[in-house]
């Protein structure tokens, strides 16, 4: 099948490889411009245009869809759909009416629940038992376009945003390469979303990853896995920040943000309702530590605070 394919992060080049493996044609693939990175501020490279560059596709990097000038390698293309994935930039209904068959979003949820950018993250957060891959066609919407194909999964205990990331990436990779012959052939029926279930999965901020204790354990452990590895949910020590990166919630109780106990290699924190026990953390500018090896040269004991 003749497509483009437009993405730019790991979650969109994971299908992008599956694509070019199952031996569609894809003349041109679309990506977010190479932006500064690291320390040094270099140029670097999104893992589609990676991608393609190995497999000696066209690649674009428009800043927007706006123009005819940015529009026209996509009319050049002829190709039958576009699939699109973590792209992070709005399709005008007149790219959205280029292809043939449209364009195809792979979104990592069940749609109609978290529309939006951040959908991984708040499942995690929100306690959801599972989440999943949703094939939609898409339209001048945010996510409201109607449903051609859904696969789920369940998320776990121990799911970080990282862990279910990769999860929903390999299936969304294997979904899209199922989806298409039977796009092609005529037999996939689209679904409307029900926008009264619908809810929206905002953007993740860094202010929001502060820990506020007195929240239930169990809601801080969701917040550190669903911040984990992005932005780091984090408390005060000293004033100074400490990533939390692994915990688990257990019995306890004291006054919020209270060090209850220390042993094992483990620092057990009172939380609103129970308590936390941290295992792995990090202090500004230092590397992720068990804390068994970080408390070797913090002088911490129970009865100390953390804010």
């Amino acid at each position: 099948m003749r497509l483009i394919f437009a993405g730019t992060p790991e979650f969109a080049a994971l299908a992008l490889q599956a694509l070019i493996a199952a031996g569609h044609d894809i003349p041109l693939v679309l990506t977010q411009p190479d932006r500064p990175a690291g320390r040094g501020m270099k140029l670097r490279l999104s893992p589609v245009k990676e991608v393609a560059l190995r497999a000696g596709i066209q690649v674009e990097q428009p800043e927007n869809l706006k123009t005819d000038a940015a529009r026209h390698p996509i009319l050049d293309a002829r190709a039958e759909v576009m699939i699109v994935a973590a792209y992070g930039l709005i399709l005008p209904q007149a790219v959205l009416d280029m292809p043939r068959l449209g364009c195809v979003n792979i979104h990592a949820s069940l749609l109609p629940r978290w529309r939006g950018a951040a959908p991984i993250h708040r499942a995690i957060e929100a306690g959801d038992s599972e989440t999943g891959i949703t094939l939609m066609q898409m339209d001048k919407g945010l996510d409201t376009g109607a449903m051609l194909a859904r696969a789920s999964l369940a998320i776990l205990a121990t799911d970080t945003t990282g862990s279910l990331h990769d999860r929903l990436a390999a299936l969304g990779a294997r979904e899209i390469v199922r989806l298409l012959p039977e796009l092609e052939a005529g037999n996939v029926s689209a679904t409307p979303q029900d926008s009264a279930l619908a809810n929206y999965a905002a953007k993740i901020g860094k202010e929001e990853a502060r820990l506020d204790w007195t929240l239930s354990a169990e809601e801080l452990d969701r917040k550190i896995r669903a911040f984990n590895p992005f932005p780091g949910a984090f408390a005060l020590l000293d004033e100074a920040p400490l990533k939390i990166w692994q915990a688990r919630p257990v019995a306890g109780g004291g006054a919020p943000g209270r060090i209850l106990a220390i042993a094992e290699g483990e620092m057990h924190i009172a939380c609103g309702s129970g308590a936390l026990a941290i295992e792995e953390v990090q202090k500004a500018g230092g590397k992720r530590l068990p804390v068994g090896a970080f408390l070797a040269g913090h002088a911490l004991k129970a009865g100390d605070t953390l804010a």
